[in-house]
């Protein structure tokens, strides 16, 4: 797999978005300054000083051209036709900025009549009634008239539409862009929370990739005895193949549905956390046969793609499985006992490391540390799921990470002292918190973690 960047995702991303600056100093006018209301001028003392001089209006002096020659006088407006306003700038054609006059004889691409522009003081053009007139309806800015409707929102949602969220007015269309400003929406996966009984997860897009390539599945259920098990899936897409977040949201979906079903059935845990990811792999291979893909298909990519990380938490057991470099760790409650982390690395750095090739510290601190060596996907070399069977003595909380958290806090001690002391009893607030400690810290990839309390709480058993 392509070697990582300096900001640790599990593959290079192909793009950036770039930042949004403010406009260049100049770009646009500053207003006029007017006199406060109700201030007056000084009174005149005896002899006349202190008072104003006599003021000028701009038309008392003769204006005159580049050769020095008068001005001919302004022609009269034709018959019927209003003067022009003395000052203003159309919403439709935005005014050119300083230093960018509009050409002789065009109007940002339209043709120009006689007597179509009228120069102000302030240096920008203001369009006469004529011009106006003659001016087809198509050029105009499709915003919405208020006299129609004073509520846009209600609007859009009785047409059964969303609301822009930039201009509060506009239509969303169905490929996710405002009908009248044209903003992109924001996506549905950008930032994800859920709690299903006493198991929570939140996945956020971070910020500097595009979109969201993580994905997760939370649920609970009773085993045959009665007793409750909960479950939680993280996947995250692997950036450099085809449709990443369709393969970490396919995977996730697959691998939950199998757990729910297998272990009130009376299937051991560990074999049904098996069982799971054969059917998340089964389902990201089918995305390589569908249409999608293959438009989406390039040279540089290749099928889709993502790792998993897995927890079942019983009243006695826990059970983790994955493929990839997503992990899992246990905090307990009590922080005088020690963390741990659960899994080892399909990864460039735990070969190494393995092989005693380089120690921990050199090998994670090499760019070709998050190059992965295990996946999910239709070109994965050999799908060899690992699992592993714990059986914790106290209570704690499991963390279900990608790698957009632990780049944060790889050790087990330090993302220890980021979960909250009280996680196993707000899973929820304590994922929002793991994901603002990776946001606080970079947020160079999408962060996804789900918290599963152990030992499993018996709340909306069969919930998902």
């Amino acid at each position: 797999m392509p070697v990582r960047p300096e900001d640790n995702p599990t593959i290079t991303m192909n793009g950036s978005v770039p930042a949004q600056g403010a406009p260049a100093a100049g770009a646009y006018p500053e207003p006029p300054r007017v006199p406060p209301a109700g201030g007056g001028w000084p009174a005149p003392g005896p002899n006349g000083a202190g008072g104003p001089q006599a003021a000028h209006l701009p038309t008392d002096l003769q204006g005159t051209d580049s050769g020095g020659s008068a001005l001919p006088p302004d022609a009269p407006p034709p018959p019927g036709v209003p003067p022009a306003p003395a000052a203003g700038v159309r919403f439709d054609h935005p005014p050119q900025a300083a230093g960018h006059p509009v050409p002789p004889g065009s109007a940002e691409g339209h043709p120009v009549p006689p007597g179509g522009y009228a120069p102000q003081s302030d240096g920008y053009p203001a369009q006469s009634e004529t011009y106006q007139a003659q001016q087809p309806d198509e050029y105009l800015l499709q915003a919405p008239d208020p006299r129609v409707s004073a509520d846009p929102a209600a609007q859009a949602a009785g047409a059964g539409g969303k609301v822009c969220v930039a201009c509060r007015a506009g239509r969303v269309d169905d490929d996710g862009y405002c009908e009248n400003c044209g903003h992109a929406q924001p996506r549905e996966r950008d930032h994800m929370e859920q709690e299903s009984g006493p198991v929570a997860a939140v996945s956020d897009r971070g910020l500097r990739h595009h979109r969201n390539e993580d994905a997760f599945a939370i649920g609970s259920t009773a085993l045959p005895d009665g007793s409750p098990a909960s479950v939680a899936i993280v996947c995250d897409g692997v950036s450099s193949a085809t449709r990443p977040d369709d393969a970490s949201m396919a995977a996730s979906k697959a691998a939950s549905e199998s757990l729910l079903a297998a272990l009130p059935r009376g299937t051991h845990p560990q074999q049904a956390m098996h069982d799971a990811i054969i059917a998340a792999s089964r389902a990201v291979n089918s995305l390589a046969a569908e249409p999608a893909t293959a438009r989406e298909h390039a040279p540089h990519q290749n099928a889709p793609a993502c790792t998993i990380v897995g927890a079942v938490v019983t009243s006695g057991l826990l059970i983790v499985g994955w493929v990839g470099d997503s992990r899992a760790y246990w905090v307990p409650v009590d922080r005088s006992a020690p963390p741990a982390r659960l899994t080892e690395d399909d990864s460039w750095a735990a070969q190494m490391v393995a092989a005693g090739l380089m120690s921990e510290a050199e090998a994670y601190a090499d760019e070709r540390a998050h190059a992965i060596t295990g996946w999910l996907g239709a070109d994965a070399y050999e799908l060899e799921p690992h699992t592993a069977a714990f059986k914790p003595d106290r209570p704690g909380v499991v963390v279900v990470c990608t790698d957009g958290l632990w780049n944060y806090a790889e050790a087990a001690e330090e993302l220890a002292r980021v979960v909250p002391l009280d996680a196993a009893a707000h899973p929820l607030h304590s994922a929002r918190v793991l994901v603002g400690h990776a946001l606080d810290g970079g947020g160079h990839d999408n962060v996804t973690v789900a918290l599963v309390p152990f030992p499993a709480v018996s709340q909306g058993a069969g919930s998902a």
